[in-house]
């Protein structure tokens, strides 16, 4: 596989608060990399830094091929305001603006694509609705579509399953897959265990100043996520064999 991004000696943080240090890591075209670790502990800063809203204390990103022109992004829905007077399909279009020109309109093609993506998370009935009188679920489902048309060699996901039913986690995460697919890179901070073993290749954890990076097998194991605060012992045991018990195993 062909590396898109490759991480060195990274360390985040805010003033005299560093989050945790001295990361590194490639990131590889048609893996998804988990994001995970207790609250507080750097998952939304990480994705901002990627996205170059928060400078690194100390190391870099080394693109191989180039920064994209275009990342593809899924902030968390407390950071979106439902109130802002626009539609359904006029939202999921704006994820295309770079193609099609802010301004010039959408043609027969750009229409179509917009189409296909609503169609496609599920929310084409509800195109022309504005987004105020839409629920959590179908909320998500739309800023998909969106991402979906920014047609990015690398997506980040910032908690995308917040407010949404297990059907609709379901559905989003089959097109997450199918994005791993098409050798898209995605990286998403999520919180639920079974997700993360049934659908990422990789794992990031970060907790208690450190930052833990490799294959899932060898990251998200009871060990690691104790030594680093994400769960407690109880908690693990508790979880794991739950899981165990559902036959919830790592098959990417």
């Amino acid at each position: 596989m062909t590396d898109v991004l490759h991480v060195r000696n990274l360390s985040l943080g805010y003033g005299h608060l560093t989050l945790f240090r001295q990361l590194s890591l490639n990131v590889e075209a048609g893996t998804t990399l988990a994001v995970l670790g207790a609250n507080g502990s750097g998952k939304s800063t990480f994705v901002k830094s990627l996205l170059g809203l928060i400078p690194p204390l100390s190391g870099k990103y080394i693109w191989p091929d180039g920064r994209p022109d275009d990342i593809g992004y899924l902030a968390q829905a407390t950071e979106f305001d439902r109130r802002f007077p626009i539609r359904v399909r006029d939202l999921v279009a704006m994820g295309a603006w770079r193609g099609f020109g802010l301004w010039s309109g959408l043609g027969r093609t750009a229409r179509s694509q917009v189409n296909a993506a609503l169609a496609e998370t599920g929310v084409l009935a509800l195109a022309d609705r504005p987004l105020h009188t839409l629920s959590g679920g179908q909320l998500q489902r739309t800023l998909f579509a969106r991402v979906m048309l920014q047609d990015a060699p690398i997506i980040l996901l910032d908690e995308p399953f917040t407010a949404v039913d297990q059907n609709t986690e379901a559905h989003l995460t089959s097109i997450i897959d199918q994005w791993r697919h098409e050798n898209r890179a995605v990286i998403m901070v999520v919180h639920d265990l079974s997700t993360i073993l049934d659908h990422c290749s990789h794992a990031l954890l970060l907790g208690g100043g450190e930052a833990t990076h490799g294959t899932v097998q060898d990251v998200v194991v009871p060990e690691r996520l104790v030594a680093q605060g994400y769960l407690s012992q109880g908690q693990a045991s508790w979880m794991f064999r739950d899981l165990s018990s559902c036959g919830v195993q790592s098959h990417v």
